[in-house]
């Protein structure tokens, strides 16, 4: 794994805003192809696995979580449990979840798993790729996203019916880009799509349905927008009393994998797996850790400690669920640049990666996205 410096294309902002990628440079620089990374076969091989073990790994940790009855841990209200189960246990469909690891090119360790609403979809799909094809053609990348999302929507015309599907996000220019994307996907896959911000979906409260703006009523909906906001905003009340007349993708028991209280629940079924940290629900005895709200966006209210001493402080909003403990992974520092490899599950197979590289070790909303390429 190196960093390699790399040179920057002429108009390259108007390149990827031909591309609808219009936020390469919101809060400063965000699309750095200044450098780019780059990886052996071999550590695509061992990303790629990672990702499929952790898959699996997750989906036995959703049974364990009900069977064992570790709700309150993920602060998850008693109304809202049985939606969960029901969703997990009819298999309720999901799309899409970025693990983010810490690799250094030998060792790779799972930091939290993005299950719920994930972004930086589009620049790790398209923008990248087209970034590759210009300046490396030659060159590959571990990156079949695009693919894979567009044959599992073709897969779920199976299943789903009508073949309508609501996409819904907040109207900033970054959720909104990325859930464009994923409805042109689905679009391409044979769906008809539409999309609406989510504030403007209705509730009909006489008949107990969700309505878009022409006042028909929604079977599926495609939401950017986490289970924990709609459990704080009234809406999951809303959710239970519809009972799935309309489906909501992601489904609701992807909240319990995208809380970060599934890392000490891995590792109490896991303890000793390679691919994971130590991590608990109490502060037993490490020296070296990072603790994390349950619930936090971009890195939000983490705080790193070495030697049992603050180094590094993100503040926020966040924490009032409670924090996990989870043993320090030293990322790997390339002249002060901490990269984490966020790694794409499409469906139920791993996809290919983004890199988000910081200055700092808390990965933030002012982190950098920068490409890869595989040198083999």
């Amino acid at each position: 794994m190196k960093r390699t410096a790399s040179p920057i294309r002429k108009n390259w902002e108007e390149k990827l805003e031909n591309l609808g990628f219009g936020y390469h440079s919101l809060e400063g620089l965000y699309w750095d192809e200044s450098h780019y990374y780059e990886f052996s076969m071999q550590e695509v091989d061992t990303l790629e696995k990672a990702t499929a073990e952790l898959w699996q790994m997750c989906l036995k940790a959703v049974d364990y979580i009900i069977e064992k009855n570790l709700w309150d841990h993920f602060s998850i209200p008693e109304w809202f449990r049985n939606y969960i189960v029901t969703s997990w246990e009819e298999d309720h469909p999901s799309i899409y979840g970025r693990f983010d690891f810490g690799f250094d090119g030998t060792n790779l360790k799972l930091l939290e798993f993005n299950a719920d609403t994930p972004t930086s979809l589009y620049e790790a799909s398209v923008i990248q790729w087209y970034w590759l094809q210009e300046l490396f053609p030659e060159k590959d990348q571990f990156n079949s996203i695009h693919e894979k999302l567009v044959d599992y929507w073709k897969y779920l015309t199976q299943y789903m019916n009508p073949r309508y599907i609501h996409f819904a996000s907040l109207t900033n220019i970054e959720d909104v880009t990325n859930v464009e994307y994923l409805r042109d996907c689905a679009t391409q896959a044979g769906f008809e799509t539409e999309f609406i911000p989510i504030q403007d979906i209705g509730w009909a409260e006489e008949i107990r349905e969700f309505i878009a703006g022409d006042g028909s009523v929604m079977d599926y909906i495609f939401k950017l927008y986490p289970y924990e906001w709609i459990l704080q905003d009234g809406f999951g009340e809303k959710l239970v009393e519809n009972g799935f007349r309309s489906q909501w993708i992601e489904p609701a028991w992807k909240v319990l994998l995208s809380s970060k209280a599934i890392l000490p629940v891995l590792w109490e079924m896991y303890p000793g797996h390679p691919y994971l940290l130590p991590a608990y629900f109490e502060q037993k005895g490490l020296k070296d850790f990072a603790k994390k709200p349950v619930y936090s966006r971009e890195g939000a209210n983490i705080i790193l400690y070495k030697n049992g001493k603050p180094v590094e402080e993100n503040f926020g909003a966040y924490g009032k669920e409670g924090f996990i403990y989870q043993q320090l992974f030293d990322l790997p520092d390339f002249d002060g640049n901490y990269p984490v490899v966020g790694s794409w599950v499409i469906g139920q197979e791993a996809a290919g990666i983004g890199i988000r590289e910081s200055v700092h070790r808390i990965t933030n909303n002012q982190s950098r996205f920068v490409p890869h390429l595989i040198s083999g």
